[in-house]
């Protein structure tokens, strides 16, 4: 059994995280750590989740905490991401990334954490979705060079980040497909009387409302048919348990930048 440590163990995904790592046949909860003065401190790691009792104390993210732990597991915030990273690297845990709206700098601590210890870093764990992203390439190379392309998303009211890490992996694959710089032909809204559309930019649309897990669409559209690819995400449960996917397989991976493509073996 690989001992998994759930960072951020009191947010949404990581409740989750917790539940699946119980469940699963292959992990088991090493620790599950909350920030530094949270009430949830000292509390059973199974109750914070709704589960039967754990017998592991949600405790401080330290040093002494994260070697209880095989390989840790963040879907924390961007701003808890420098010290997660620091931590791991100076115990030599491997770490799988799940947080998202992370700007340039917080992308390259990554790519230097990942220079001396295993990191898997992705938008989404979800199986289909990243079925979805080689799906989109080939679509965009049939298609791209004669659709007008837009990308639909829809997340719950309390997601801060748009659009989504998701959204924008779906944007960098089909972009990549066409060579096209996704920073340059991006348009994230569309507001009151402007010129008609071009084609080579690649449009976004963002939902925020109530519980709506993740719902993606990627549409080509040209002026006689459209194709519209779409994953919709019914439980977080399935992120987790690709989470838990990645943790089992980087376990045995050497020191580098991973994605879950990469796990998957999808590329």
């Amino acid at each position: 059994m690989i001992k998994v440590g759930i960072l951020g163990a009191n947010g949404r995904m990581g409740r989750v995280l917790i539940e699946a790592a119980h469940a699963h046949n292959k992990t088991a909860l090493g620790f599950a750590s909350v920030r530094a003065n949270s009430s949830f401190i000292g509390m059973d790691a199974g109750e914070l989740a709704g589960i039967a009792r754990q017998h592991i104390s949600v405790s401080e993210i330290s040093s002494d905490t994260i070697e209880h732990a095989d390989v840790l597991i963040d879907f924390t915030l961007p701003e808890a991401l420098g010290q997660n990273l620091r931590l791991a690297v100076d115990a030599q845990k491997p770490i799988v990334i799940g947080t998202t709206g992370l700007n340039k700098d917080q992308l390259n601590m990554i790519d230097e954490a990942a220079k001396y210890i295993p990191v898997v870093f992705a938008a989404n764990y979800s199986v289909g979705i990243n079925l979805m992203l080689n799906l989109v390439k080939q679509a965009a190379t049939v298609m791209g060079n004669d659709a007008d392309i837009e990308i639909i998303e829809g997340h719950h009211r309390f997601k801060k980040d748009s659009p989504s890490g998701t959204a924008m992996a779906i944007g960098h694959s089909i972009a990549d497909s066409l060579g096209r710089d996704l920073d340059k032909c991006a348009i994230y809204g569309r507001e009151g009387v402007s010129d008609e559309r071009r084609r080579e930019t690649i449009g976004f649309a963002t939902v925020r409302a109530g519980d709506i897990v993740g719902d993606h669409t990627a549409l080509f559209a040209t002026l006689g048919e459209r194709l519209e690819i779409t994953h919709k995400a019914s439980s977080r449960l399935t992120f987790a348990n690709g989470a838990l996917t990645a943790s089992c397989w980087i376990k045995e991976q050497a020191k580098g930048l991973y994605s879950m493509q990469d796990v998957l073996g999808l590329v």
